[in-house]
């Protein structure tokens, strides 16, 4: 059948825009913009250059900042995701309550952040919080501590509040798992294969592109990062559990500083295209299989 190629531009073009008004020129205004002292009471933006630039790398906030959120990133594309992996492989055998446990290990998903933050505000409480009070009851009260603002476990406890939820990879590996070919694992079967040589040389490499997808929502859910950080640290203790949105915020609310606020944003953007290009190569997610 022949297909009229002359409507698809037609079809197109509303999305163009809409890509083009919403993300294309705001994104050329925030990078023109990080090159002026750009302040909201200066009466004219002054044209620097890359004076902005020039100093994130003389602000010791921005490496702290950068250094976690890169941190963050590797965690959560490995030990979330690895995470989220194991355990849709386990539900991929079907066991017994395996649809429950899908379900159950969704819910910590769909409940907004502000609300997940608030829970674990109420669990490291260091009066009453779930964790100081086991830890009194077992008379280890030496080990009690402000669990959020101790520079020694802050990085740690505000990593737990997100790190161990990986529904959303459980279900998208689940779901790539229940569509290969039954074929496949029988021949595997009939090769000999144990359970865990199918799982690790059959199953696992046929989910390596939703792997990778995974990985690169990983990334990026890193690199958008506020909320959950502002309501149960705000950054602190002084900046140890700062990132770079946390950063950028702060220079802007604080300092009324936006044109050095939009070049921490155009790191951003930077650092997830990187990673974003980093995974697809690491993993071959868009190349084709045949």
């Amino acid at each position: 059948m022949k297909i009229n190629k002359m409507w698809i531009p037609v079809f197109l073009l509303p999305t163009v825009v809409l890509f083009l008004m919403i993300y294309a020129v705001p994104l050329v205004m925030v990078f023109a913009t990080s090159l002026f002292d750009y302040r909201l009471n200066a009466k004219d933006m002054t044209f620097i250059g890359f004076g902005n630039y020039s100093r994130l790398f003389r602000d010791p906030d921005f490496f702290q900042a950068l250094s976690n959120t890169v941190m963050w990133i590797l965690i959560q594309c490995t030990v979330h995701v690895a995470l989220g992996t194991v355990v849709a492989l386990i539900l991929y055998k079907r066991p017994k309550g395996w649809k429950f446990v899908r379900t159950a290990y969704m819910v910590p998903n769909i409940i907004s952040n502000a609300a997940i933050a608030m829970i674990f505000l109420n669990i490291f409480n260091p009066q009453f919080g779930v964790i100081n009070s086991v830890l009194k009851a077992a008379r280890l009260e030496h080990l009690t501590r402000n669990w959020l603002m101790d520079s020694r476990t802050s990085f740690v406890s505000v990593t737990l509040i997100w790190v161990l939820f990986a529904g959303y990879t459980t279900t998208l590996v689940l779901a790539q798992a229940l569509s290969i070919d039954d074929t496949i694992i029988e021949a595997a079967k009939v090769d000999g294969a144990s359970p865990f040589q199918r799982d690790i040389f059959v199953v696992l490499p046929l989910l390596k592109k939703v792997i990778g997808t995974t990985m690169v929502m990983a990334a990026t859910y890193m690199l958008q990062m506020f909320d959950l950080i502002y309501i149960t640290t705000n950054g602190g203790p002084g900046k140890a559990t700062t990132n770079l949105p946390l950063l950028l915020y702060s220079v802007y609310k604080g300092e009324n500083n936006y044109g050095y606020a939009n070049a921490i944003g155009v790191c951003i953007v930077v650092i997830g295209i990187g990673a974003m290009a980093l995974i697809n190569k690491a993993l071959k997610v868009n190349q084709e299989e045949y």
